[in-house]
């Protein structure tokens, strides 16, 4: 690890803790050359899950994808973001939890609607008529019947 003050790579570990996330390491480190001390944050990578789009294209999973489309389906509704960020993780967790190399993005978007359903029904409705591409507000008031 090199230091962020004079570029050494001669550093060490003073303490370590697990973050909230349970996902990710918090280390204290000190160089040993200036003596100054820093913070580094360690995350596995799981680079091995392929999300296959509806065009077959293939990419990466991005769990900030998740999060995002569902900070944009709650613009300016009252949902703090904690409840965002919790789901985002029980979502990875369940497509990890698949045991599949690849996974077709409409089953992520329907897992991302199920947890958006218990979170905030509008934002559910939002998240729905962009991912299931409403073409009329027949469609609206479909999707909202079978949220009442």
């Amino acid at each position: 690890m090199r230091c962020p003050f004079c570029d050494s790579t001669n550093t060490k570990v003073v303490d370590s803790r697990q973050v909230e996330s349970e996902t990710s390491i918090r280390r204290r480190r000190e160089c040993l050359s200036c003596n100054k001390r820093f913070t580094t944050y360690e995350k596995y990578e799981n680079n091995s899950l392929i999300v296959i789009k509806k065009n077959q294209e293939r990419e990466a999973f991005d769990r900030n994808k998740i999060l995002n489309g569902m900070v944009r389906s709650c613009y300016k509704r009252k949902v703090p973001m904690e409840d965002l960020e919790k789901a985002t993780k029980e979502i990875e967790l369940e497509i990890n939890h698949l045991n599949l190399k690849e996974v077709p993005s409409s089953l992520i978007g329907e897992i991302i609607m199920e947890k958006l359903k218990k979170i905030d029904k509008v934002a559910y409705v939002r998240f729905a008529s962009v991912y299931k591409e409403f073409q009329d507000v027949n469609s609206f008031y479909d999707e909202i019947e079978k949220v009442k």
